[in-house]
């Protein structure tokens, strides 16, 4: 079985991706009003963690499909939103100086913004049939279709990467984490395991097959600020595992 680095080992590389998934490019932009909010009631100092204020409205799918909510106040943040799910729950960031009400609403907001978002990246991936036709689909258009994998599959049980193959029976596995990443991210992911059916290694020849694939430096650089966030190397405050929401 191969394990794969996918954001180190590559020479020259400068990545013009965010370096971490909570800054503006990837995610969706959404940003709070104008009002005026007293300074006294912003909390200082470390990141604290609440529940959700009552009265969310029950919208269709909306918290109640998503699991429990979690909010969490932070002093650093001045007017950004962010919403992100961990480990079964969903994870909403705000303001220290939001008030109640403006909590309330910015909840119901990003929580249905991030189911919209699940769901349309479900249909969009599909199951292990369509990750096939996928990954046949990327080996015609960037390998010259010399990938001829025999199986491509999501798995739950790889935390620690993103995708492996097994170059002696053409099986590949993508972590059902990268469903709550972008497609251009996903293809990149199957590229990379495509070209290690070709090449076991990790040498020129194996980058320059999978620079064939017009978008890989872009999710390199989005999967490197991933990574970093899951290290805490940048004092990042989502779990980088789940679908972020600004």
């Amino acid at each position: 079985m191969h394990r794969v680095p996918y954001g180190a080992s590559v020479p020259g590389w400068t990545p013009d991706a965010p370096a971490c998934p909570d800054a503006r490019g990837p995610s969706l932009a959404a940003r709070p009003g104008e009002r005026a909010v007293p300074a006294a009631r912003a909390r200082r100092g470390a990141e604290d963690a609440a529940p959700a204020d009552g009265g969310l409205p029950d919208l269709a799918g909306g918290p109640a499909a998503l699991g429990a909510v979690e909010v969490r106040r932070s002093a650093r943040r001045r007017r950004t939103v962010t919403a992100y799910r961990e480990k079964g729950r969903t994870v909403v960031l705000i303001p220290a100086a939001f008030s109640p009400a403006e909590e309330r609403r910015w909840v119901a907001q990003m929580v249905a913004k991030l189911q919209t978002r699940e769901e349309r990246r479900r249909r969009s991936l599909g199951g292990d049939d369509e990750l096939m036709a996928r990954a046949r689909a990327l080996s015609a258009a960037h390998l010259d279709g010399l990938a001829e994998p025999t199986s491509v599959r999501w798995v739950d049980n790889q935390n620690r990467r993103w995708g492996s193959c097994t170059p002696a029976d053409g099986s590949i596995r993508l972590s059902s984490r990268l469903r709550a990443m972008p497609e251009y991210v996903v293809d990149y992911v199957l590229v990379h395991e495509l070209v290690h059916l070709l090449e076991p290694g990790h040498d020129e020849r194996f980058w320059a097959h999978v620079a064939r694939y017009p978008r890989a430096e872009r999710a390199r650089g989005f999967l490197e600020g991933v990574e970093q966030a899951a290290s805490g190397a940048d004092g990042a405050e989502p779990d980088p595992a789940a679908d972020l929401v600004d």
